[in-house]
């Protein structure tokens, strides 16, 4: 980056600063700044993308929304009237991000049009090729739709549109006759938090949701096998327990801009043709997904790493990780300063001699003097191509990797996260298992439904975002102690995790990418494989890998922990003990990029 860049984003940053100080009326924010006491508050101030028109749009709609919850929003009040329901925080959450938008609005012209425009270029970043059924729209998502076009008076595209017809009349039925009462009473917080919290938890799509908590808690009771019941419960527990501390903690994280980084983004806009191949490419893998079948996808979650436990856990967890490896490390670090070696040395710079212009080569005076008919020399420097590049670690969170398997794989991640950082290389680290042992709420909607045949996949996904790539390593190492939390490593499902970060790596702005796996075997789901055949899940891999490495250009690479994935992947390596993961890591990395981008 110029130094011209750099003044200007950081006379951007001064100035978003100034703008929330001004309209948050919070004369002291740059105080906190500066003594890191609200630095939680300012991390939209990450402006390290700011590569075209929509980067800035966001960032000053980003900066305008927080300004206007300080200002509007009353935390306690918030708090107060949260939903008992988890189904319903989320949608709770944006009803009152909608309301103190709305009050800035009115109050500032300039604020309404920043918001306006963010959300309409956010608008028509969607992308529905795949909207068939109401399953394939979250309900958070239809909501925030159906706010900005009642209270927002914002008009939908035609792909928004067609989201929100699955749950427009649902939520109509609820929210319609209490319309005139919420507009009247945008300045009136109690007021409006307190109807909002009401017609969202007597909602019929929520009370079904209720009902089906309830039977899976008398079921779990009835039970034969009290250990393994109370383990679920409990798991339950802090599962319901984690998302309400999310939800809680929403007002302080809505719009932040950390939960905005391009590669959250559905799809890039600045280049038609890069936008065509990507809805060719997603055509392709859909097409492969045919014969795969999905019960339902409405008990699915991507989830951040930090929102799994409170910060006080995933502190401890952090340090368990540390304590248990300090041997290990030292090894691991010591491959890692290599690998790094390696890529400045392919990133450093050289000199052509011998030229006719250019920079005066010194070095060759001595013959100039000797004699003056001797021309002068010059020099040019020149960089080595090193193609910018991200790499993806995928890492199976399923229970066969408990102990050090995922210990060691913990620490891997965080050292290469480090390393590659080092050397101007994005890491991405996302793990993949279930919410639940058994199928859990997929397969109890599967039971409700008198059971048909070959429902094909039956669990609950659970796809984790460790470090996302404009994630600093600092920021996210913390949440790397989260493989080790007791109850999280469960089943694995292989192909659709590839699927997931797949499509990540694709809406990358990156010439180069690399996806790494890490897998202690083949997919894994009792609840799945008792009712369809035996290779349902070893033939979806199969076929999601295949289209990867022959049809696109992102480069697959996988370790197996104790089994041979050669048969799944082209390039695959066995290790037979789990200390040489970190030396395998690194080294195969480290002649991954000794070699070109392969061509298709």
């Amino acid at each position: 980056m110029s130094d011209k860049e750099t003044n200007l984003k950081e006379k951007f940053r001064q100035a978003l600063t100034s703008t929330i100080k001004v309209i948050s009326d919070d004369i002291e924010i740059e105080q906190n700044k500066k003594e890191n006491k609200n630095s939680k508050k300012l991390n939209f101030f990450q402006l390290d993308k700011l590569n075209n028109k929509i980067d800035f749009i966001k960032a000053r709609a980003e900066a305008d929304s927080s300004a206007l919850k300080k200002k509007f929003s009353n935390e306690e009040i918030y708090r107060k009237n949260l939903p008992n329901n988890s189904n319903c925080k989320s949608l709770y959450s944006t009803a009152e991000r909608i309301r103190y938008e709305i009050l800035g609005g009115n109050m500032l012209k300039g604020v309404e049009k920043n918001l306006k425009n963010n959300y309409i270029q956010t608008l028509n970043l969607k992308r529905g090729d795949q909207l068939k059924t109401k399953e394939d729209v979250p309900v958070n998502e239809a909501f925030e739709l159906y706010m900005l076009k009642n209270f927002y008076n914002i008009k939908l595209n035609y792909v928004t549109s067609k989201m929100l017809n699955f749950w427009e009349k649902d939520f109509d039925q609820s929210v319609r006759k209490h319309m005139s009462f919420l507009r009247n009473n945008f300045e009136d917080q109690e007021a409006y938090c307190s109807k909002f919290s009401k017609i969202l938890q007597e909602m019929d799509i929520f009370q079904t949701d209720d009902s089906e908590e309830s039977e899976k808690n008398n079921e779990n009771e009835g039970q034969d096998n009290p250990s393994n019941d109370d383990q679920e419960n409990d798991n339950d527990d802090k599962k319901d327990n984690n998302k309400e501390q999310e939800t809680e903690s929403s007002l302080e994280s809505d719009y932040d801009i950390d939960e905005y980084k391009l590669d959250e983004q559905l799809i890039e806009t600045d280049s038609n043709e890069q936008n065509s191949e990507q809805v060719i490419q997603k055509k392709n893998i859909n097409d492969i997904n045919l014969d795969y079948r999905i019960y339902t996808t409405k008990f699915d979650e991507v989830i951040k790493a930090e929102n799994l436990e409170n910060a006080d856990e995933v502190t401890k967890l952090r340090k368990t990780l540390d304590q248990q490896l300090i041997g290990f490390q030292d090894i691991v670090t010591k491959l890692a300063n290599k690998l790094q070696r390696q890529l400045l040395a392919k990133q450093n710079r050289s000199w052509e001699f011998d030229l006719e212009e250019g920079l005066l080569d010194s070095s060759k005076l001595p013959r100039i003097v000797m004699d003056p008919y001797n021309s002068l020399s010059f020099k040019k420097e020149k960089d080595y191509e090193f193609k910018d590049t991200i790499v993806t670690l995928l890492i199976d969170n399923s229970g066969s990797m408990r102990g050090r398997p995922i210990t060691i794989a913990a620490l891997c991640a965080d050292i290469l996260s480090r390393t590659l950082e080092r050397c101007s290389v994005k890491v991405e680290i996302l793990g993949f298992t279930t919410k639940n042992w058994k199928g859990g709420q997929s397969r109890e909607f599967w039971n409700k439904q008198d059971k048909p045949k070959s429902p094909g996949r039956l669990n609950d996904l659970r796809h984790i975002i460790y470090k996302g790539a404009d994630v600093h390593w600092r920021q996210a190492k913390n949440n790397l102690g989260l493989m080790l939390k007791e109850g999280l490593l469960k089943e694995n499902i292989d192909g659709e995790a590839i699927s997931w970060a797949f499509s990540r790596l694709k809406k990358r702005r990156e010439e180069r990418k690399i996806l790494m796996v890490i897998s202690d075997g083949a997919p894994v789901d009792d609840s799945t494989l008792s009712v369809n055949s035996g290779d349902f899940l070893e033939k979806h891999l199969k076929k999601i890998v295949k289209f990867i490495e022959e049809k696109t250009e992102i480069e697959v690479l996988a370790i197996g922990i104790g089994h041979d994935v050669s048969r799944y992947y082209n390039r695959a390596i066995k290790i037979t003990d789990v200390n040489e993961l970190g030396d395998v890591m690194i080294s195969q990395l480290g002649s991954l990029f000794e070699t070109k981008k392969k061509l298709h």
